[in-house]
């Protein structure tokens, strides 16, 4: 979960609606280099958080608020949920299971040598996209554009979902696009946010995501968290884009 504080409480938003928000972005992120399976990648991007359960695990911070996902304990790193994560978007189809192993790598590549199951996990994943690179019949620079713009999308959605948005009209870098260029967003006087260079492909829009309000600040179990976000209100924030 994503967990911000506010005046009244806390803002939940879940962390598939957040990869919902980055494929969302993903939708108007169309460059003339960015032309390679755009549908496919999408999907990968509106999925790549499916190993996130709300409702499962721990949820609880030690003195009982809303456990944010940043603050979540890397000690507790299970691998075979990894497995099953790459295999189920392979349903998806080769090109959306290749993009979620690179993300899985790009996450977990800097605890190489933490678990012996991890390395084998990560070791794994290098041959799988090897095949289905070639399988595929594409090169491994188009798999980096694509996965380029999936981090790009996947950063800007955390960064909207995080409140994290530089107030005085200040830049942000987002991340690197698929042609290498850097990308910075920013906020102006309007509220309107606008990104540069500018890579999308109209010249203005607005994107969504739902987010849970709790006004309860301490729960004594993630029992009764969860059923207090199962009946908590939802509204909808958003953005808009303008070039």
């Amino acid at each position: 979960m994503i967990v911000n504080l506010t005046d009244e409480g806390w803002e939940i938003i879940y962390h598939r609606a957040h990869a919902l928000l980055a494929a969302q972005i993903a939708g108007y992120w169309q460059t003339p280099d960015d032309t390679t399976r755009l549908v496919d990648t999408i999907a990968a991007i509106a999925h790549h958080d499916d190993l996130e359960r709300e409702w499962e695990g721990d949820h609880l911070t030690k003195s009982g608020a809303p456990l944010d996902f940043t603050l979540g304990n890397g000690e507790d790193l299970a691998v075979p949920p990894l497995y099953k994560h790459v295999e189920e978007a392979l349903y998806r189809g080769r090109w959306v299971a290749l993009l979620v192993s690179m993300h899985m790598s790009f996450l977990l590549e800097g605890r190489r040598g933490e678990l012996s199951e991890l390395d084998e996990f990560l070791d794994k994943q290098i041959e799988l996209r090897q095949t289905w690179c070639d399988s595929l019949g594409i090169s491994e620079t188009d798999a980096e554009k694509a996965y380029a713009k999936m981090q790009c999308c996947d950063r800007l959605s955390l960064i909207l979902c995080q409140r994290q948005i530089p107030d005085g009209e200040r830049f942000l870098e987002i991340a690197k696009g698929p042609g290498g260029e850097r990308h910075d967003l920013l906020q102006r006087g309007d509220k309107t946010l606008t990104v540069k260079p500018w890579p999308f492909k109209d010249e203005k829009f607005t994107v969504r995501v739902d987010a849970s309000l709790l006004t309860q600040m301490q729960f004594d179990s993630d029992e009764e968290l969860i059923a207090s976000l199962q009946q908590a209100p939802i509204s909808s924030l958003e953005w808009t884009f303008a070039a």
